[in-house]
């Protein structure tokens, strides 16, 4: 019987020293996880960090940069504006009115005169050059 009981004895620490060696091995690969996740996440930031890179180079080559995209804008509208007489545009303004038996349409051609604080229309200049059927 003393020999069940030491039999007995050794099953008992055979099976805490395997679950030992499972828990280890358990905590190994937890580790080895994290790690992998750990180098993916730094790969992942390199290429993230170097894809900017390329592109504000990209960015910087073929557009400039945002303060040299709005001086050419301030540039163009300002060259623009001194190519045009701002005192006075013509503009045509076709006014279409849909009828039963056909469609017409009134062109009228007038000005607008520019002031300092916005643009003014002028009424009187307005003239009617006629009715055109479409």
């Amino acid at each position: 019987m003393a020999s069940q009981t030491q039999g007995i004895q050794q099953l008992l620490v055979a099976e805490k020293r395997a679950a030992e060696k499972v828990a280890e091995a358990r905590k190994r690969k937890t580790r080895r996880i994290k790690q992998a996740r750990e180098e993916a996440a730094a790969e992942v930031e390199l290429y993230r960090n170097e894809r900017e890179r390329q592109f504000r180079e990209y960015e910087a080559k073929y557009m400039g940069s945002a303060s040299d995209v709005a001086a050419k804008i301030d540039k163009n509208t300002q060259k623009n504006m001194e190519e045009m007489d701002l005192n006075e545009v013509w503009i045509v303004v076709v006014v279409q009115k849909s009828q039963p038996a056909n469609h017409t349409a009134t062109v009228y051609i007038g000005t607008i005169t520019a002031v300092d604080d916005g643009i003014q229309i002028w009424n009187a200049s307005w003239l009617n050059l006629g009715k055109i059927e479409t």
